[in-house]
């Protein structure tokens, strides 16, 4: 403890001692003298001359037993007692001011001046907060009513005590009940000024020193420990954000609540984090799932906390990402805590919320791509320089995301390669596209040896993983960034017939990038419900941008298709569909290819706005015979193959993959060798499945001749 803090609780305690003695004064002032003689068993009592305090004590006891029998309704408050002198009171007030007067103020005083009391309500709270400071005030309470079963305070003691009562103390608007500084224990049938009133007890412990968090609060909201902020430079573009925020919060005399917009919580959370400590508040977390459901105890939850932020130096900021404004019954709760409480409130969402009494909205986003090369460089050190640059160009990430990457591979060994494999592997998995309902994962094993195409064809596969590789290059150190505010990602078609290699195409690139390959699934995506396909790609293009993770648009004819002329409701819904994935595409900073069977479905706005289009082939007899080659993994137990043979075969990559494996399981099956007859049946079985002709003279396999003797 602090010499400072040490002075301020003397002084504090000092100005309670001269309060609750001016309090007693005040209250032996309104006890009415006692008789001069008692007939029967009872005994004059006598006041201690100069001892007012023992006197009314000791009168209390003498009623107590007089009055034992009395009913419970208060009597009409007696005649005020001349054994404490006007002069007496008048010394204890001054002496009381005085105390008030230091500096650092009082902890009541204080309290009066933020919640803006009255002289006459600060009077009232300290009646209320004196029943558990000084147990010599009940006894007094019950003596002005001359009745022992009534040792509390009333709104009637209270205006019948204090200089210049006012009936507006009693209002519910009043500052004594709007900010719940007093309780009201109203029995039926009780008048409210007859009513017992104490002091709430987080404000009893407040006007003691002690400021602490209401306990009714706590439930619903977390501190973030100091220690645990961030406390390194923010990149220029968030600094910027958190001074504009940090002005217009300062000169708000609303309190109106701030919205954070943007898909970066991470990012939203340290600017407010920020900007709170900016405006030297502790910031605290909440989330809308926690909010009392019922409007009551929503609305004490909203006053207590708007309480709580005169009271301590607190901000709240709220996680409303997962609430939809529109359909989730949070958002109901949400809106009205938004609309009925006050301070400084961050709400981080990704659409704004209409809040009737008025909002400020901003825009927060992670740091720029240079910014975010500068954070790898400073982290990683000045020799990785060609890392920082690679991991800004393809993965979007918040600055502590950064930090934490770099914190956890500077453990790798120091060769360059290494601490760069380390950090683009932490990275991806950071930045791991988390929307299973929408896409599935695919597991990129295939590489450029696997796949077979003509040389045209390989070499714009090959441009395409240079184009998506060299971005950094040519968007940051060669200025088109600049230039462009969309189109900063790559697009492309793969067209061809089922199994002619476009979905290992799309392995083999996402494999050389190492980068994570999402087939999506359309049936999810789509929705016979309008908006919620725009919603439902929304939240994958969102949920993709951190990573630039490849997006594998599967039989893309049946959601990228022509857009028609309007003649139905359902044709316009359509068409807007379209032209929001064209949009949405063109603003992705990653890779979207889209594979299809029939290219000339596509719409056209969408093939003049791709980078690359890739046709793939039906396999001829050399192709066919290089994937024969490549069909069987080495440990596959088999006898010499007729290639040349098995290229006559009229199938595609994707099939020849399936005769392979169908023959390697009948082989295990029979505990052979893969041979030729078994090869051939197998792909008898294909060519039945997919409906085409058989050729059985192709099919029919016999021995070579031995060569003759």
């Amino acid at each position: 403890m602090t010499d400072e803090i040490r002075a301020w609780e003397q002084a504090n305690e000092a100005y309670l001692s001269s309060a609750l003695e001016w309090l007693r004064l005040k209250l032996m002032r309104q006890v009415p003298a006692p008789p001069a003689t008692v007939v029967g068993e009872r005994r004059a009592v006598s006041r201690p001359p100069g001892d007012a305090s023992a006197s009314s004590i000791a009168w209390w006891r003498f009623r107590a037993r007089e009055t034992a029998d009395a009913h419970s309704s208060p009597p009409a408050l007696p005649p005020a007692s001349f054994e404490v002198t006007e002069e007496q009171v008048a010394a204890a007030r001054r002496k009381r001011d005085e105390a008030a007067a230091a500096e650092p103020m009082p902890a009541l005083i204080r309290l009066a001046r933020r919640l803006g009391l009255s002289q006459f309500d600060t009077d009232i709270l300290l009646l209320c907060a004196a029943m558990e400071l000084d147990t010599t005030v009940a006894g007094l309470c019950a003596s002005t009513y001359g009745d022992p079963a009534q040792p509390y305070p009333t709104f009637a003691l209270a205006l019948s005590i204090f200089d210049e009562p006012s009936w507006d103390a009693l209002s519910p608007e009043g500052p004594l009940r709007r900010w719940r500084l007093i309780e009201i224990s109203q029995p039926t049938g009780r008048a409210l000024t007859a009513s017992a009133i104490r002091a709430d007890e987080r404000i009893v412990n407040f006007i003691k020193g002690l400021n602490h968090l209401d306990d009714r609060v706590a439930p619903f909201v977390s501190v973030v420990p100091a220690e645990a902020a961030d406390t390194k430079a923010l990149p220029p573009s968030q600094q910027e954000a958190v001074d504009r925020i940090a002005a217009t919060v300062r000169v708000d005399a609303q309190a109106l609540p701030v919205q954070l917009l943007g898909n970066d919580s991470e990012s939203k959370y340290l600017v407010a984090q920020r900007v709170a400590a900016a405006l030297g508040l502790a910031l605290c977390r909440a989330t809308p799932e926690l909010l009392p459901p019922n409007a009551a105890d929503l609305e004490l939850l909203a006053r207590l906390w708007r309480r709580e932020t005169i009271l301590l130096p607190l901000a709240l900021h709220v996680d409303a990402r997962s609430v939809d404004r529109l359909t989730d019954g949070h958002a109901v709760s949400l809106k009205r805590f938004l609309e009925r409480t006050g301070g400084v409130l961050f709400v981080d969402t990704v659409e704004a919320w209409p809040v009737a009494r008025g909002t400020h909205i901003f825009d927060v986003a992670k740091p720029l791509a240079a910014e975010q090369r500068d954070l790898w460089l400073e982290e990683l050190g000045s020799e990785q320089a060609e890392t920082a640059a690679s991991l800004a160009g393809q993965f979007d990430m918040s600055a502590p995301a950064i930090r934490r990457i770099a914190e956890e591979v500077k453990a790798a060994t120091g060769d360059p390669q290494a601490v760069h494999d380390a950090a683009w592997a932490k990275a991806a998995t950071h930045t791991r596209l988390r929307v299973d309902s929408l896409a599935q994962r695919i597991d990129a094993r295939a590489t450029w040896d696997d796949i077979v195409l003509p040389a045209t064809e390989t070499a714009l596969l090959r441009q395409i993983s240079a184009h998506v590789a060299g971005r950094t290059r040519v968007y940051d150190d060669w200025g088109f960034r600049a230039r462009m505010n969309r189109g900063l990602g790559v697009s492309a078609v793969f067209a061809g017939e089922s199994g002619t290699g476009k979905t290992m195409a799309a392995e083999v690139i996402a494999n050389e990038l190492k980068l994570g390959l999402h087939r999506i699934d359309l049936s999810a995506v789509v929705s016979k419900w309008v908006g919620e396909s725009e919603k439902n790609m929304q939240r994958l293009f969102n949920a993709a941008e951190d990573g630039g993770g490849i997006l594998f648009f599967d039989e893309a004819d049946a959601l990228f298709g022509k857009r028609t002329e309007v003649q139905h409701s359902q044709d316009r819904f359509a068409n807007i569909e379209v032209s929001y994935l064209l949009q949405r595409m063109e603003s992705y900073r990653g890779l979207v290819i889209l594979a299809t069977n029939m290219k000339t479905a596509l719409d056209r706005a969408f093939v003049r706005r791709l980078n690359f289009i890739v046709n793939f082939p039906f396999p001829g007899v050399d192709e066919r015979r290089r994937i024969w080659a490549r069909a069987f993994p080495d440990d596959v137990p088999r006898e010499p193959l007729d290639l040349d043979r098995l290229a006559r075969l009229n199938l595609t990559g994707g099939n020849v993959h399936n005769v392979a494996l169908t023959a390697a399981f009948m082989a295990a099956h029979r505990g052979m060798k893969v041979s030729m007859p078994l090869v051939l049946e197998s792909a008898r079985m294909e060519l039945r499945k997919l409906e085409k002709p058989i050729n059985e003279s192709e099919l029919r396999w016999r021995e070579p001749e031995v060569a003759a003797r």
